[in-house]
């Protein structure tokens, strides 16, 4: 059974990049794992200040306080985290990137709770199907941080909410979830 956080990057909570989610989800619990999802754009979550303060052998490691402190002890735990985004100006969304740039507090002061030992994965839905550089951006930071990268399901020609139904990248998502062991 593993811990699967997800942070999910969208701020349509019934959109497309949800439906994917859902989908993984399904697959994920199927195969006994659990599943916490954080909906980014639901939280307070500000900038990283670049600081360079935080000490990441704290409960939250970061010196702003905000909702981010949901998120490290749940990140810190996790055997898989999964990104989850619709594809905004070729990148992950705002919202993804902002937290994804505030986990840098928990590899502040030695700790280095994110390099190694976890695994990673990458939902994302777009209008288009222009993934190339966030997909880098994706493979990138999970060679980084020194995680296995578990795959990626990306969902093109998904605009308006409900797109996605009958989409093949559900069914993937589905079965990338439940491949995890």
């Amino acid at each position: 059974m593993a811990n699967i956080v997800i942070l999910n990057g969208s701020p349509r909570p019934k959109g497309n990049t949800a439906a994917l989610i859902q989908s993984f989800t399904e697959g994920a619990e199927s195969a006994d794992n659990q599943v916490t999802t954080f909906m980014l754009d639901k939280m307070d979550i500000h900038g990283c200040k670049g600081c360079f303060g935080g000490h990441s052998d704290e409960v939250c490691p970061c010196v702003q306080k905000d909702d981010m402190a949901k998120i490290y002890p749940a990140v810190k735990t996790a055997d898989v985290v999964v990104f989850a985004s619709p594809l905004y100006f070729w990148n992950f969304s705002g919202q993804l990137r902002t937290a994804t740039d505030r986990l840098f507090a928990l590899e502040e002061g030695g700790g280095e709770y994110l390099r190694g030992e976890k695994s990673c994965a990458l939902l994302m839905a777009a209008e288009g199907h222009g993934f190339a550089h966030a997909l880098a951006y994706y493979e990138f930071l999970a060679q980084k941080l020194k995680w296995q990268d578990l795959g990626h399901v990306t969902a093109g020609g998904v605009n308006q909410i409900g797109d996605i139904a009958g989409h093949e990248a559900l069914k993937k998502a589905y079965d990338l979830g439940a491949s995890i062991q």
